[in-house]
């Protein structure tokens, strides 16, 4: 045999082994299903929970501003990740949890070791996961749900534990569909519900990339809306009980998570970090009970968990007839902040309309050389050029251009996504947010995208402030021009050009900044290919 002939042979070889691996696995996927009788015990949100010591410090608050909801944006990351775990730590009587994604990284062991001590004061735990991003963790799962004070359901699971990859081949129509909801209420008492799951990359934990987001943490009625929500979720037929689909915990699984905690609290990376989240402003606020609230009328908006289930056609299924109906119709200016920005043509079309008739519309989304999904910066740049025609302003994130963190308490814009004060060396937009004539404000887990408004579940709340709707107005105005690439028309109309306005003047990019020709011809691919409905 020749030698030029042996690479070919190996790699022949190793392809020839890939294709058997994953048709086995698809044998063994196609065995395996869900559990077609399951005993879901139904359970709500606890009532009585105003002699906990939240909500005695809730009645307090509230006493002045009856039938009104109080808002606190969570903006610096830091700060979101101290306000969990300051909930599990107050919590007396529940904690209702609901997340696309909960990582097993430094963050997500520390919520878990303070669910899992809230649960050893006798608190219930009901914690709801979306079963996409699950995998490695059933050992982790299985163990959390063997604490008699703790409940764990996976919202529409994957049968087989071990090939995933299988499920989507063999039921793919249905494992698609997935639940993006994020809420953490604590004794039905205070929520906080926005764009964040659990994970380091979520709360300035990860040095690597850092995500932009917002939430907001609420009390008065909303929070009951909020568990609502969650109820609905719980008991749907789509939310299967942990254990009967990842089966019993392991012997020696509470010790297994102790010792991951305890790893977890040696490691300097983690302790620097919470040396950093014992500084943040939060932190400073509540130890000198000064965190404040804006009152006002908030209203938790939906998907049906049934929505999964169902043809994607399904309006009364979907949250965003919901949405644009709370929202209003702009009639000065809308402003949307979207990470995964996918219009449509019926969006584009809308949006070009809204502009056309006096309507300042304008939108912050991730940079190509920003994005952590290339495909669906593809599903929005065919749409470019057509909102930039009609009127639309756009501006595309930088990528590691986080928001600064505020040099003392109140120095940081409120309403604007933020990422940890630490910083990290790329950072990306994940915030869903978008104000409407600086008077009404959404904050939640929807993005403008097929998916989201079809496929997914979502929700968020829709909070009538023209304090936070103004200040993310006013992002657009100051902030956002330095930290995003303008994207404009060309002089002559027929293309496009990025502008960077740094404090030294402008710099002109006749292609997409940042981003190489083998990527920009890999999104000029994915522009063609019929897949804006997964987006």
């Amino acid at each position: 045999m020749p030698a030029s002939s042996l690479p070919a042979r190996i790699v022949t070889l190793t392809a020839s082994r890939v294709l058997v691996a994953f048709l086995l696995g698809l044998l063994l996927t196609g065995c395996a299903s869900l559990p077609g009788r399951v005993e879901r015990t139904e359970s709500t949100a606890l009532a009585n929970t105003a002699d906990t010591r939240l909500g005695r410090e809730v009645r307090k608050l509230a006493a002045a501003h009856p039938g009104k909801s109080g808002i606190h944006p969570l903006i610096v990351a830091e700060d979101a990740f101290a306000a969990r775990v300051v909930l599990a730590r107050l919590a007396d009587r529940s904690l209702d949890l609901q997340y696309y994604i909960w990582h097993g990284d430094t963050t997500g062991q520390l919520l878990w070791q303070a669910v899992w001590e809230a649960a050893e004061r006798g608190v219930r735990v009901r914690l709801l996961l979306d079963d996409a991003n699950t995998g490695g963790l059933d050992p982790t799962l299985a163990a959390l749900d063997a604490h008699p004070n703790i409940e764990v359901r996976l919202f529409n699971p994957f049968a087989n534990r071990s090939f995933r990859a299988g499920d989507f081949v063999a039921d793919f129509s249905r494992v698609n569909r997935r639940m993006h909801n994020k809420s953490f209420t604590a004794d039905n008492q205070v929520t906080i519900v926005g764009g964040r799951n659990i994970g380091d990359e979520y709360y300035g934990a990860n040095m690597e990339i850092g995500f932009q987001d917002l939430d907001v943490m609420a009390i008065g009625p909303v929070v009951q809306e909020v568990s609502n929500e969650f109820d609905l979720f719980w008991n749907s037929a789509s939310a299967y009980p942990a254990a009967s689909v990842i089966g019993p915990a392991e012997p020696g699984g509470a010790e297994a998570l102790r010792s991951a905690w305890e790893q977890v609290h040696r490691n300097p990376e983690a302790v620097q970090y919470l040396d950093a989240v014992r500084r943040t402003p939060l932190m400073a606020q509540l130890a000198n009970n000064q965190l404040d609230f804006e009152w006002t009328t908030a209203r938790v908006l939906h998907d049906d968990p049934s929505k999964v289930l169902q043809p994607t056609d399904r309006a009364d299924l979907q949250m965003l007839p919901q949405l644009l109906k709370a929202m209003g119709s702009p009639t000065r200016e809308l402003d949307l902040v979207s990470p995964y920005f996918v219009p449509g043509a019926n969006g584009t079309r809308s949006l070009v309309q809204l502009a056309q008739n006096g309507v300042k519309v304008r939108v912050l989304t991730n940079s190509l050389s920003a994005t952590d999904v290339s495909p669906v910066h593809a599903g929005y740049s065919k749409y470019r050029q057509e909102l930039l025609q009609g009127g639309t302003v756009l501006y595309e994130l930088k990528p590691g251009s986080a928001v600064p963190p505020p040099e003392k308490d109140g120095d940081r814009p409120r309403g604007m996504p933020g990422s940890g004060s630490r910083g990290s060396s790329a950072a990306s937009l994940h915030a869903k947010t978008f104000a409407v004539d600086r008077e009404r404000i959404f904050v939640g887990s929807y993005n403008l995208d097929p998916r989201s408004a079809r496929l997914n579940t979502e929700m968020g709340v829709v909070i009538d402030s023209p304090a936070l709707a103004g200040t993310l107005s006013k992002q657009f105005d100051t902030a956002i021009p330095t930290r995003a690439y303008r994207v404009r028309l060309q002089p002559d109309g027929r293309g496009m050009e990025w502008i960077d306005t740094e404090p030294q003047g402008e710099t002109r990019y006749a292609t997409e900044p940042g981003a190489g020709p083998v990527k920009r011809l890999w999104i000029d691919f994915l522009e063609i290919l019929p897949i804006e409905w997964l987006l």
